[in-house]
């Protein structure tokens, strides 16, 4: 029979040379991620009311927004690789595809993008990120397959039957004589895909709306980083103690938690969306009220207006 090995072994390549192109495993697992992100945001934007297309107007704000984002978080955070005495430099901090985006910084400045891609293109926004919310748990979920080709961001070691392998080269300096660690990048992407499913889920059950599936997958994933987080023995920041990720997760998941509350009693029930415009502010029995924003009679994608009575042929208008 086979000898299987008891632990998970680390990719021996993380580039490929396409001809005078290298093709970088770290930034095929990100572009995949956001690909899907899209695709599904897009089929969840249109179910709400949305037009085809719109969500991938927005992403073309949104990503360089985001990936400009995490690779500035991530340099301000550990400054010391770039910048202190024999650091990688200025043109190191700018070489994105040797790994080094942070989550944190992504979605803040990648929000900011798609705010001003959505305000350009019309569309209300809270929707939007609703719709996008699983999409992006699930892009998280394959982006962290680009730390596993890098073998970077592991846990502590382990002889668990799913250690993952780490070449000598790629281990800290205190750990050079362990061979296997904890693969925090199988725990995070397994998370990740679970917050995705339960955020579909959720939102079909409980008709959420008004930024809630958002606030959700935030404050979910905040919780996983954070325990993920005590396991890595990267070099890290600390804040009173505290690894800087898990006083960000802390912070982020208090506060998308107290929205997710706060906005179920002030809004409840989801909004009415045509062509991506506001139409309704709810859905739920008795607070449903009409919107500044429309400012044109409301039909379905791909419907016409009614023709008006006194005008069909056949018909005799009363005077």
């Amino acid at each position: 029979m086979p000898q299987f090995p008891a632990f998970i072994p680390s990719p021996s390549e993380s580039v490929w040379q396409l001809g005078p192109f290298p093709l970088r495993a770290y930034a095929l697992c990100i572009l995949t991620g956001i690909f899907l992100a899209v695709w599904l945001g897009n089929r969840r934007f249109i179910s709400r009311g949305g037009l085809d297309g719109q969500v991938a107007d927005i992403a073309m704000w949104a990503v360089p927004f985001g990936v400009i984002g995490g690779r500035i978080y991530h340099v301000l955070t550990d400054w010391e690789i770039y910048f202190s005495e024999g650091g990688k430099g200025f043109i190191g901090a700018l070489r994105i595809w040797e790994g080094g985006l942070g989550i944190w910084g992504a979605i803040a400045l990648g929000g900011v993008g798609a705010w001003i891609g959505a305000k350009r293109q019309g569309v209300a926004f809270a929707p939007f990120a609703d719709s996008i919310a699983p999409g992006i748990a699930f892009a998280q979920a394959i982006g962290r397959f680009g730390n596993w080709f890098n073998q970077e961001l592991f846990g502590r070691p382990t002889t668990l039957p799913w250690g993952l392998e780490i070449d000598i080269a790629n281990r800290p300096t205190n750990f050079t004589q362990f061979e296997t660690f904890h693969p925090t990048f199988l725990y995070e992407a397994i998370a990740c895909t679970i917050i995705g499913l339960v955020l579909i889920r959720s939102d079909k059950r409980y008709v959420m709306g008004h930024g809630r599936v958002f606030a959700l997958y935030a404050s979910m994933y905040c919780v996983a980083r954070g325990l993920i987080e005590t396991m890595r023995i990267d070099d890290a920041r600390l804040i009173l103690g505290i690894r800087l990720n898990v006083f960000t997760a802390l912070i982020i998941g208090a506060g998308a938690l107290l929205y997710l509350v706060r906005s179920s009693e002030k809004n409840p029930g989801r909004e009415i969306m045509s062509r991506g415009k506001l139409v309704l502010k709810s859905t739920e029995p008795g607070t449903t009220q009409e919107t500044t924003e429309l400012t044109e009679p409301v039909f379905a994608p791909e419907s016409q207006p009614p023709t008006p009575r006194s005008n069909q042929p056949g018909r005799r208008r009363k005077t």
